[in-house]
């Protein structure tokens, strides 16, 4: 995953929540998206990226389910999701460090591997420690039913994701001794009401922003192994080319003079760190 940077806190972004619900001993996480969505727009608009309505649908609501997630794990997590799914054929994928409150991601709709069912796979790593990575499949195009599959099967409990307002998110799981019965009948309208009906202690508010990092310089990172092997093969008889950046689909342009200069200065060390 990818190297730490640092968020800018003039960003915007949106503030998710957790609260213990005591007596049912199951956690609630909660977040507006609004704010978050309008930065995601602004990207867009500004690297002029035009997703098809299906596909721009689809990373809006993983992106909220992915930041719930996140909210939900220690500090000190990078987070990786990639939802393949057969219909429409798109790939999403979603990064996250919890560390920084940053997350960011993409829409992959081209050369996508086509499956006979969705695949949700999820990777983490914990501190300095290695990648563990989670794969599950299932059956509807809705990515809530992915998270919840993921939560059952790869983290062997219970967790329940509701849509409870038109950009505002719930995310209800399990935690030891937890009411099983309540949690399985929650619905959007219920989950909605919890401040009113249940005993809720607040746990912690994190920001969560819209970052990447990425800059021609971490783009020449990623060019300079084949920049090494065949410049040719790579820039043709072109004086430059466009970089999509494999974490946000930011758009990079990068002259054959500009990647010579960097190659001769030997700045590729370490070029590997911003690739998934």
């Amino acid at each position: 995953m990818a190297e730490s940077t640092p968020v800018n806190p003039a960003e915007s972004g949106v503030e998710a929540q957790t609260w213990f619900v005591r007596k049912r001993n199951a956690m609630l996480a909660r977040a507006p998206m609004e704010d978050l969505y309008v930065d995601y727009y602004l990207h867009l608009a500004k690297y002029h990226i035009h997703p098809l309505p299906e596909h721009d649908e689809l990373f809006k609501r993983t992106l909220a389910l992915f930041v719930l997630h996140c909210v939900s794990r220690p500090h000190n997590e990078h987070i990786a999701w990639t939802i393949n799914f057969p219909v429409p054929r798109v790939n999403i994928f979603l990064v996250g460090d919890n560390s920084t409150g940053a997350v960011v991601g993409r829409i992959f709709d081209e050369n996508v591997k086509e499956g006979a069912t969705n695949l949700f796979y999820a990777d983490v790593i914990r501190g300095n420690g290695e990648k563990r990575r989670s794969a599950v499949s299932f059956e509807s195009p809705d990515p809530i039913e992915g998270v919840e599959k993921f939560y059952a099967q790869s983290e062997q409990r219970l967790g329940r994701a509701f849509q409870v307002g038109e950009e505002d998110f719930a995310f209800v799981t399990e935690h030891p001794d937890c009411d099983l019965p309540w949690l399985k009948a929650l619905t959007a309208e219920s989950v909605g009401r919890l401040a009113e009906t249940e005993d809720l202690g607040a746990l912690e508010r994190r920001v969560y922003r819209w970052h990447c990092g990425c800059n021609q310089q971490r783009m020449m990172e990623v060019l300079a192994p084949a920049m090494r092997q065949d410049p040719q093969d790579l820039f043709g008889d072109e004086p430059k080319l466009e970089i999509a950046c494999p974490r946000c689909a930011a758009r990079h342009v990068i002259t054959r003079e500009a990647m010579e200069s960097y190659l001769a200065d030997d700045g590729s060390a370490g070029g590997d760190q911003i690739v998934d």
